[in-house]
């Protein structure tokens, strides 16, 4: 069990109490939405058999079981999480490969063994540190010289409708709390200009990024109406309502608010809002 202490401890108590269980439960329709973008940065990693990788921030395991299959039986994939549900659903996730372990840890502060990795991985993950700079560096330690990293990370809320449309419908019965700039959440790397003097100052070298955009399907297989739910549980909509408490008539309109705000999204697919996201890749000096 991690304790809800250290330069993190206010994730780790929300991670594990407030949208660790949430996410946990409906891990299968999150993943699946963001899959094609944790995709793109393992294409930019392209591991090879053997290797042995950590991926940041595993959340219930999907990307951890997508490392353990490319780098075979002979290679390593350690899950790290701060989310005790999430690691549980990764362990589900991962159950078949015996060269996949998933850690409950917190990866800022916690000791990997000194250069013993190839490469790191994060989809949506790293985004969440106190002191980012101290996270990279502690992670750096892990990596062999001449290794290397992949994550991804959002770009600016403003880029991403997904986010920013239910928000909107929130608002008009709602207070919102847009995130401050630069805090620990989702969208704290959005300046990648940032995101690469963190990055190079922690000690890595040939910084890299790249713009993904990629269509996001809400809610697979579901309705509009199913898409509607999933919104009212998750992002800035799904933290105003449960920080409002809101009841079963604020919750009505809200949800009628948002389900005007996306439907123009849905088509034959179901609800598809587009989503934009940076592709970060950087290496330890040889």
């Amino acid at each position: 069990m991690i304790a809800y202490e250290g330069p993190n401890a206010e994730q780790i108590r929300y991670w594990n109490e407030v949208m660790g269980p949430q996410w946990a439960a409906i891990d299968t329709t999150l993943s699946a939405q963001i899959r094609p973008h944790g995709l793109r940065a393992l294409e930019r990693l392209a591991l090879a058999l053997g290797e042995r990788v950590i991926d940041i921030g595993c959340g219930g395991g999907e990307t951890t079981a997508e490392i353990a299959r490319r780098v075979g039986p002979g290679g390593r994939a350690v899950g790290i999480d701060i989310s005790e549900p999430l690691a549980a659903r990764a362990r589900t996730s991962t159950a078949e490969f015996g060269h996949a372990e998933i850690r409950i840890a917190d990866a800022q502060i916690t000791s990997f063994e000194p250069q013993a990795f190839d490469a790191l991985f994060s989809r949506f993950g790293v985004m969440f540190f106190a002191n980012p700079e101290a996270a990279f560096s502690n992670l750096l330690s892990a990596l062999r010289p001449g290794g290397r990293m992949a994550f991804v990370c959002w770009r600016d809320l403003s880029e991403n409708p997904w986010m920013v449309l239910p928000a909107m419908a929130v608002a008009k019965h709602l207070p919102i709390k847009r995130p401050e700039p630069n805090a620990p959440g989702p969208f704290a790397f959005a300046d990648c200009e940032r995101v690469r003097g963190i990055l190079e100052r922690a000690g890595f070298v040939n910084v890299n990024r790249e713009k993904v955009d990629e269509p996001m399907q809400i809610a697979a297989g579901e309705s509009l109406d199913g898409a509607v739910a999933l919104l009212m549980r998750i992002g800035l909509a799904g933290a105003a309502l449960r920080d409002a408490k809101a009841g079963p008539e604020l919750v009505d309109a809200v949800r009628v608010s948002i389900r005007e705000a996306i439907a123009p999204f849905e088509n034959g697919a179901g609800v598809v809002i587009p989503s934009a996201s940076w592709v970060v890749t950087a290496e330890r000096r040889e």
